[in-house]
């Protein structure tokens, strides 16, 4: 075997299509194998669809043609005791667990007046309880070997991004999570990490928000500009990341916010 990562075995969720689909093909080119978890199915409270289980064969068709071993289950992350069954299953069948990369996120778009509590509750239990639900199911398979923890925040993890309340609190939420894992299982030689990308070219895409920016409340559209001169990172810039915060290169790199933002957070 050969890679940066080689033999690792790599839980990601939200791997059906997107930055997931992305860092599956990443982490499988050096080396990696598996264990793909999507929900496939869409929510009513999202103006935009959610994979499919197509998609999700097609991201396992993608690993397997690297040459890597690949096991998918089709699990929400919300729901607790399925995605640890399914992350214990795969565990099972690849022989270990070396890192988790709790990806799966939703995103609504509104005005704090016109944003649901059913948009709330979905948001936070997708993107921060379905956040610690990866973590509790791949932590009984790292604390005695050490491994690393990746969850995806967000630019808006760092800075006040208006228009999406319930994201942005949420991705806030993943970071003070994240640092507290850092902290409580550094004994162990557990690596907790975040990564924060600017906004990336994925399904995740409300067209209210667009049109919220343009027509509404255009004022807020310098909050989301980039310093660099781009719009939009690429899924790959945000995989790169991920691979690092898997490898041994990463091996004292624990409690960081890793930010791939074009420095959307600096302005």
């Amino acid at each position: 075997m050969s890679g940066r990562i080689a033999g690792k075995r790599v839980l990601i969720t939200g791997a059906a299509r997107g930055m997931g689909r992305s860092h599956a093909v990443r982490l499988a080119q050096e080396g990696a194998d598996l264990i793909l978890i999507d929900i496939c199915t869409s929510l009513p409270e999202l103006e935009y669809p959610l994979s499919t289980a197509a998609d999700l064969t097609e991201t396992a068709r993608l690993v397997t043609e690297l040459g890597r071993r690949v096991i998918t289950h089709i699990v929400d992350v919300r729901d607790a005791e399925a995605l640890a069954a399914a992350v214990d299953a795969g565990v099972a069948e690849l022989g270990g667990l070396d890192a988790s990369v709790a990806n799966a996120g939703v995103l609504t778009a509104g005005t704090w007046d016109t944003t649901t509590s059913a948009q709330w509750r979905t948001v936070v239990d997708v993107n921060l309880i379905g956040v610690w639900n990866t973590c509790a199911a791949a932590l009984p398979h790292l604390v005695d070997r050490g491994g690393s923890l990746i969850n995806i925040s967000s630019a808006a993890g760092i800075k006040g991004s208006p228009l999406h309340t319930p994201y942005t609190a949420a991705k806030h939420g993943v970071v003070g999570m994240s640092k507290a894992l850092a902290n409580e299982l550094a004994a162990v030689n557990v690596r907790v990490n975040t990564v924060h990308p600017t906004g990336v070219e994925t399904g995740m895409q409300p067209a209210s928000l667009h049109t919220l920016l343009v027509e509404t409340r255009a004022d807020l559209g310098p909050i989301f500009q980039n310093a660099l001169p781009i719009v939009m990172a690429e899924a790959i810039d945000i995989s790169n990341a991920v691979l690092f915060l898997v490898s041994d290169e990463a091996r004292y790199v624990t409690g960081l916010e890793f930010k791939v933002d074009a420095g959307v957070t600096i302005r």
